[in-house]
């Protein structure tokens, strides 16, 4: 068995993001909608850089319309992540894409990935719970509507609160009203900073919004006394390594922080993001960094271990993922 086979834990994959081209092309299709400018002549997605980026996501996800979309989405890129070693996942479900903020339409999608990722588990083995997540760039006013979906939601499945989108918009502590509507219904909250936004992103995301864990950041490397702040408070990154190098963030894995990371002592977990946005997989993620820092099994086991722990599920489903873990 090499490193890439191992079972594995994945905190930080956007539900839309991690559509393969192939499927939404097949949506657009049925639809009779014009895609052509979202992907490349050999069938990716197409995009120049971060903001460009969020634009396709969007295009892309504009032929997801429906709860019966979204059924087989998630049925289509679980599927994906299972045969990538995944055991458990969690991803980041936008309500602005799921019915627009309204809590009756929100109720209808998630009953339709719910229902489509009870059969994943069931056929694949991979394990799915929600990250109910505020889009950044659309605003704090539709922040509140997607955290008041949350907490209307909270329990099982819907196990956290989050935030993606442009870091160049707004202040994190713009959204405080919406992470403390989450809180008050018991989610657990992450936040993205530190990826392009500095080190100041982070320490925003940590003091304004009180999260437990961070998205992404890897730039905290910047600052020692950020470094140490993490550590003391034990916050776990969802580090996502082909993302970051695929948006310049750094030049190739052997120049990621990730390992810098690790030796300073913070939590670091491994993720895809988008991964055919970025051409990646798990497995992929797992043959560069074991290439880039002669990873082994011990590292990775140790990797799953922080992730599992950081995992916003019940302890029921921790001990399940646990056993997973233990057939390495």
């Amino acid at each position: 068995m090499t490193v890439a086979d191992l079972p594995k834990v994945e905190l930080h994959i956007h539900h839309e993001g991690a559509a393969p081209p192939a499927f939404i092309k097949q949506l657009a299709h049925e639809k009779k909608q014009d895609l052509s400018k979202v992907f490349t002549a050999d069938g990716g997605y197409a995009f120049e850089n971060f903001v460009h980026f969020l634009s396709v996501y969007e295009a892309a996800s504009s032929v997801l319309t429906g709860p019966e979309e979204f059924s087989r989405l998630t049925a289509a890129w679980l599927e994906e992540s299972a045969a990538n070693g995944v055991v458990y996942t969690e991803s980041f479900i936008s309500p602005d894409f799921c019915g627009g903020g309204d809590v009756g339409a929100w109720r209808e999608y998630l009953q339709a990935i719910e229902e489509a990722a009870a059969a994943a588990e069931a056929k694949h083995g991979i394990t799915l719970r929600g990250v109910v997540t505020a889009v950044r760039h659309f605003g704090p006013e539709k922040s509140r509507a997607s955290a008041l979906c949350a907490a209307e939601t909270a329990g099982k499945f819907v196990v956290g609160f989050g935030m993606g989108g442009d870091e160049g918009q707004f202040t994190q502590g713009d959204f405080a009203y919406a992470y403390d509507q989450a809180r008050e219904a018991g989610l657990k909250l992450t936040t993205h900073a530190g990826e392009f936004g500095g080190p100041e992103s982070v320490w925003d995301a940590l003091n304004d919004l009180k999260v437990e864990r961070i998205g992404h950041g890897v730039r905290a490397m910047e600052d020692p006394a950020l470094i140490k702040e993490l550590v003391a408070r034990q916050i776990t990154l969802e580090v996502c390594p082909g993302s970051n190098v695929v948006l310049g963030l750094f030049p190739d894995f052997a120049s990621h922080p990730i390992q810098k990371l690790r030796d300073a002592g913070v939590k670091v977990t491994v993720s895809t993001d988008d991964p055919p946005f970025f051409h990646t997989t798990m497995r992929r993620e797992y043959e560069m960094l074991a290439q880039a820092f002669d990873w082994g099994e011990a590292d990775f086991a140790e990797i799953n271990q922080t992730a599992l722990d950081a995992a916003f599920c019940d302890a029921d489903t921790k001990a399940i993922v646990a056993k997973r873990l233990e057939k390495a």
